[in-house]
């Protein structure tokens, strides 16, 4: 997990799936969600996560229209696939999936 706040820049030109955490440390519902998305995480090594901490005035957080926290976002090539807000296990795993299945066109 990545600590450092990258650039919406950064954030559209990465490739491959990409999970963004946004929330805060001395959120109940962040710290309540950190063992169950740890424990989902760990089943998709190839998944790159950023934990961001947000707050007003985060440019970051407000580019992606985060209100709540904890809110997941899953990219996949810089763009987003799903979003989640204050997620239970079944909607990690859905956005895990959502980022990482193999499209065929």
């Amino acid at each position: 997990m990545e600590t450092t706040e990258p650039t919406r820049e950064e954030i559209d030109r990465t490739s491959g799936p990409l999970l963004l955490e946004f929330g805060a440390t001395w959120c109940g519902h962040c710290q309540a969600l950190a063992p169950q998305l740890a424990e989902v995480l760990a089943t998709y090594p190839h998944v790159r996560h950023i934990k961001v901490e947000d707050a007003s005035g985060r440019r970051l957080g407000r580019s992606f229209g985060v209100t709540l926290w904890p809110t997941l976002v899953f990219l996949r090539d810089g763009h987003i696939v799903q979003t989640a807000v204050r997620p239970d296990r079944e909607e990690i795993q859905e956005g895990l999936k959502a980022v990482t299945e193999v499209k065929v066109e």
